[in-house]
């Protein structure tokens, strides 16, 4: 895979802002959730095809339903992003769920459950080492 240039990396970090202000103001769609955010986006360096990469907030039900509703409006954020970015071609959008968002807060998750079990774990042997001193001394 080739290395992005400078102007390539440019258009994929506006392209993702004005992408996600179009999502999150611009459609109506009942079907987009509210928590929905643009992770990534590249476009090909002769602008005719773009990858956005977007997580939703929630279930599977309503990753799928985002998903739907903004393959449908496609045409529509399309027309907005070649209004607000002046692109010599304005790129066919391609959506793709992306999980890493998701996959970091349940890895965070269980990673807070490992360590509060090995802190009651401590405390636990700790006492039990301060009640065999008791016993001792007694």
């Amino acid at each position: 895979m080739r290395k992005n240039s400078v102007k390539n990396t440019r258009i994929n970090g506006e392209v993702q802002r004005v992408l996600a202000e179009i999502i999150r103001a611009g459609i109506k769609d009942p079907r987009i959730a509210p928590m929905t955010s643009v992770v990534s986006v590249e476009v090909a360096p002769d602008l005719k095809t773009c990858k956005a990469r977007i997580s939703v907030l929630g279930d599977e039900k309503a990753q799928a339903e985002t998903l739907e509703g903004l393959r449908s409006a496609e045409g529509y954020i399309r027309n907005q992003l070649a209004r607000t970015i002046n692109l010599r071609n304005t790129p066919q959008i391609t959506f793709i769920m992306d999980q890493s968002i998701a996959y970091g807060v349940n890895m965070s998750k269980l990673i807070d459950e490992v360590m509060e079990k090995e802190r009651a774990d401590k405390e636990e042997s700790a006492e039990e080492v301060e009640t065999a001193e008791h016993d001792e001394n007694n």
